[in-house]
């Protein structure tokens, strides 16, 4: 098993398919982009397979999601997840993506395995997505979800970030849509993972921000059994219910202390936090012949040092070299 030293036990593994997006959110990357990996240094379909067979079957891990950049625009991504599905134990899997492309790659996505999908949709206005994201594809998002729902990846979860002056006044028409579509919305609150390092905690909109800008106009009361666990959302019905919201609090409401998350690059580290300043090479390990046996014991010593906590909450806090971008979600 996969066990840091606070006793905690990684069961969620996160692995980034490539560093590479079509959008430009301002919160993420700056508008010229970023110097992606080069394709020597990324992981091939093969080693991303081998690594996630010794994580579910040495490791205990149970829960596969790829990630990015933004994972559609890996060209091997459906034979990935086909053989994934395969493994056995055989892993729950879910994929985060912008959902530009997910309109004709939902029903194969599904076919091979893939279980479930969250979208990132941050606004109602076309105009609004342009100015967030620098693109005008805010209609090729909508329709991803829809046909991610037709297809039957469900439940398809919204992931949502307010920006102060920007888009904080639509969280609940952001809420309305999605109870009309049937998605589960996630409110998240804006994180210092952005490649130009221009967050300030003085422009963030807080949990209680966005609960209180909901409850104006629903009644919102906590999921019962109100036990989080390891789930990074606080959730909570919506005018009764079976309608859900929920809120990632990463910043004022820190839930690392039940925590079961590793990461893996798309060049092959290994994060043990997504705040982390210190990456695990396992790239080398895999391409100079390594066992299995031998990789798995990286891994477990790259989790035993995992730290109490991401330090947001200290004064001192630095943010990690490699923007979100380049960790996965």
């Amino acid at each position: 098993m996969l066990i840091d030293t606070h006793g905690r036990t990684a069961t969620d593994l996160r692995v980034s398919l490539t560093d590479r997006c079509n959008l430009r959110c301002t919160y993420c990357m700056p508008e010229e982009g970023l110097q992606w990996l080069a394709k020597p240094d990324l992981l091939t379909d093969d080693e991303i397979v081998r690594l996630i067979d010794i994580a579910v079957t040495c490791l205990g891990i149970t829960e596969v999601r790829f990630t990015g950049g933004e994972p559609l625009l890996r060209p091997g991504l459906v034979g990935i997840v086909e053989r994934v599905a395969a493994l056995q134990p055989r892993p729950q899997i879910s994929l985060t993506t912008n959902g530009i492309g997910l309109e004709r790659t939902a029903t194969a996505l599904k076919a091979a395995g893939l279980d479930r999908v969250n979208v990132s949709l941050d606004t109602l206005r076309p105009d609004v997505f342009k100015t967030l994201t620098r693109r005008n594809r805010h209609h090729d998002v909508v329709d991803g979800l829809t046909a991610a729902r037709e297809a039957g990846l469900t439940p398809v979860k919204v992931n949502s970030v307010l920006m102060r002056g920007i888009n904080d006044e639509e969280a609940p028409d952001l809420l309305a849509w999605a109870v009309a579509h049937d998605y589960e919305l996630r409110f998240i609150e804006q994180m210092p993972l952005d490649a130009q390092h221009g967050w300030r905690r003085s422009d963030l909109v807080t949990a209680v921000e966005i609960f209180e800008k909901l409850s104006a106009r629903f009644t919102l009361t906590p999921e019962v059994p109100s036990v989080r666990g390891s789930a990074p959302a606080e959730r909570w019905l919506v005018d009764g219910g079976p309608a859900r919201v929920g809120v990632i609090a990463s910043v004022t409401r820190p839930f690392c202390r039940a925590c079961d998350r590793t990461r893996l690059t798309a060049d092959g580290q290994v994060r043990n936090c997504l705040f982390a300043r210190e990456e695990s090479d396992l790239r080398t390990a895999v391409r100079s012949g390594a066992s299995d046996q031998h990789i798995a014991e990286l891994w477990r010593a790259a989790m035993w040092g995992k730290k109490a906590g991401s330090g947001l909450d200290d004064p001192a806090f630095l943010q990690p070299e490699r923007p979100m971008s380049a960790i996965g979600g």
